[in-house]
């Protein structure tokens, strides 16, 4: 018990601050609570007393008064400062997540960890940020509290203390054991709940795959089974939890029954006055209550401990070095030096040496999977290189702290993606600061502005997670005007104009080459006349470069580039032709 207490208190972090006030907070909600027991002890002292006083009745009304108000406003702030710690402890956990994640390699990212990183941040914190505080206020709070109501009944009669302490001690007893039982069987419920969410995460964003095969109800075979697991685990929590539930209950009910019994005999021995005979009786529905709130935290202690053991499972996620310097180079070139690098076990890149010279363009080719596009990944730390060393202005980038590297670099991805949101911040995500001008403007060189204009609320329309509201041509349009807006040295194009209509095509390539003026630029394009005016091409095959020169070079030679552009170019020209 106490070492899952020690874990809550050391995540807890800046909100134990608020876990101390709220504990502070309910024993005083404990004192008020004593003032009731106190206005009934006069009010059975006066009546066997013989005395029926007025004065008495005010006193205890007054007694009582202060007892509710006090309870009342001891109850708000101690749920407000729970809530508070609560929150921002799930909080805090969730913004060092995403922060750690900006430097963690892409390769981690595959639909596994996407669903653990997912049943993380909203399961599994979600259950901390309900339970964590409470236990720790229910258990710390309720200890002390009982401890203070035990030293007062002994001081008020030392038999009836002593059985309330016997109760308490055989109660906690009952619960650790539980505690201990527990601790096989938390630690699987959590994982259940977070292979859960990764199950539903899948098969939502899969909808469209299982409707096209028509396995509506037959394809979900993964999501039943993390819906089965996940019940199992927790009725198997219940189903320990519930007999130890009862023990804990059956015993201070016995401990009740045993000072009302005892209190009697005492009075009929002669050994009690009438007095403290009925106070004890009335202390026996009372003298646990706070013992039942430490247990109550204590049930579910091993549950939260064991989410925040699962939430700091994150910390372990490999993370590249970005201990580095915040540099701007003088100039913007890009080296590969002996570069290697592989996906687990599989090389996508063998012993890549080359160079791309400050304000040129380089067009990267080559069939599919040949490494292009992990070629241009590798410049901005998507992942690390296996062997070998980039260089931006002839500075090794992993000298670079992540944010100075990629302050040199924008760049637009074949598969876009859109956050939901305005499509001004869409825009604006690389440069926050940027005013609706620059925005409008850079939509304009994007081709965008006019579809924009047209939407509901034009550039305050909040588009759907992932764009899915948008058209794959606008979508692509909007990530260029986002890449326009940011004006970095660099810019990587991933088939920037794969998905932009014909008819804007032209201007959007003018606006392209507006853009890229006096910018170092490296493009992975399969588009003739993209490629043909880059001043130098590099082909890539089966990971390694196997031609490298400029248009004209290359189509004088055999080889891949040539049959690229002889194909490209029959394609061009091929027709539908009419049967007679």
């Amino acid at each position: 018990m106490i070492g899952a207490l020690k874990i809550i208190w050391k995540f807890a972090g800046p909100e134990k601050k608020n876990i101390n006030q709220s504990i502070a907070l309910g024993f005083l909600f404990a004192v008020f609570h004593m003032f009731q027991a106190a206005a009934i002890y006069y009010v059975i002292l006066d009546l066997t007393g013989g005395k029926h006083d007025i004065d008495t009745a005010w006193k205890v009304l007054l007694i009582l008064l202060a007892s509710i108000a006090g309870r009342g406003i001891m109850n708000y702030f101690t749920q407000l400062k729970q809530t508070h710690a609560g929150y921002f402890m799930a909080a805090n956990k969730r913004i060092f997540i995403g922060n750690k994640l900006k430097s963690v390699p892409m390769g981690y990212f595959n639909e596994a960890n996407l669903g653990e990183i997912t049943g993380v941040a909203t399961t599994v914190l979600e259950d901390v940020e309900t339970t964590a505080p409470m236990v720790l206020v229910n258990i710390l709070g309720g200890l002390i509290n009982s401890a203070v109501f035990v030293l007062m009944v002994l001081v008020f009669d030392w038999r009836i203390g002593s059985m309330v302490l016997l109760g308490i001690l055989l109660y906690l007893m009952a619960t650790s054991r539980m505690e201990k039982k527990s601790r096989s069987i938390v630690p699987k419920r959590q994982e259940a709940a977070a292979r859960l969410v990764g199950a539903v995460l899948e098969q939502i964003q899969g909808m469209s795959i299982i409707k096209a095969f028509n396995l509506t109800g037959k394809g979900d075979q993964k999501l039943r089974d993390a819906l089965e697991d996940s019940r199992r685990s927790n009725l198997e929590i219940e189903t320990l939890f519930t007999p130890y539930n009862i023990v804990q209950e059956m015993i201070l009910h016995i401990f009740s029954v045993m000072i009302m019994m005892s209190a009697v005999l005492f009075y009929l021995h002669g050994s009690m006055g009438p007095a403290d005979a009925l106070m004890s009786i009335v202390l026996s529905f009372m003298v646990f209550g706070q013992i039942e709130s430490a247990g109550s935290g204590m049930a579910i202690l091993r549950v939260a401990g064991s989410s925040i053991e699962h939430a700091n499972q994150i910390d372990a996620i490999p993370q590249m070095d970005l201990e580095g310097r915040n540099i701007k180079p003088q100039d913007h070139s890009i080296d590969f030096s002996h570069v290697s690098f592989s996906y687990d076990k599989k090389e996508i890149l063998h012993d890549i040496s080359v160079g791309i010279p400050d304000r040129t363009t380089t067009a990267v080719i080559g069939p599919s999977g040949s490494g292009k596009t992990t070629m241009c990944s590798l410049i901005a730390r998507f992942w690390d290189t296996d062997r070998g060393v980039i260089k931006i202005g002839g500075i090794d980038i992993r000298d670079y702290t992540l944010e100075s590297l990629m302050d040199q670099i924008s760049m637009v991805f074949q598969n876009v993606y859109l956050f939901a949101d305005t499509i001004e911040n869409n825009i604006k995500f690389g440069k926050p600061e940027a005013s609706h001008e620059e925005v409008v403007k850079a939509a304009k060189k994007a081709c965008c502005h006019d579809f924009i204009i047209k939407l509901p609320q034009g550039y305050d329309t909040v588009i759907g997670e992932g764009g899915n509201s948008l058209s794959g041509g606008e979508k692509q349009r909007i990530s260029i005007a986002r890449a326009m807006l940011k004006d970095a040295p660099i810019i990587i194009f991933d088939e920037a104009t794969a998905n932009v209509d014909p008819e804007n095509e032209d201007r959007l390539q003018k606006a392209m080459e507006e853009l890229t003026r006096n910018k170092t630029i490296l493009m992975i394009a399969h588009r003739l006349k993209t490629v043909r005016n880059a001043d130098q091409i590099l082909v890539l095959n089966q990971g390694s470069i196997v031609q490298r020169g400029n248009h004209e070079d290359l189509i004088q030679r055999k080889g891949y580039y040539a049959d690229f552009i002889q194909g490209r170019q029959k394609a061009a020209g091929w027709k539908l032709k009419a049967e007679d």
